[in-house]
């Protein structure tokens, strides 16, 4: 699943477009690295997204239709 579309199913950014804009303006990393919109991600990845205070999370599982209870699970939050 592109990175631009897991944060919006999972409700971590509430539009794809702002997503794709976060990407590509470098404040959506993944495993230490900037990533474009059509980056792939995959179970395990460690995500940070730094629009105000920094987010860092890991990726749990992928699912294009989850529904509003199940987007929490996609993802866990990692505690520094």
């Amino acid at each position: 699943m592109r990175i631009d579309k897991f944060l919006k199913v999972s409700r971590l950014i509430k539009r794809r477009t702002v997503a794709a804009e976060a990407c590509d303006a470098g404040k959506v990393a993944v495993n230490g690295r900037s990533v474009k919109p059509s980056y792939v991600v995959k179970i395990g990845d460690v995500v940070e997204i730094r629009l105000g205070s920094p987010i860092r999370f890991t990726v749990r599982s992928l699912n294009e239709k989850a529904s509003k209870e199940e987007s929490q699970t996609l993802y866990e939050i990692v505690k520094d």
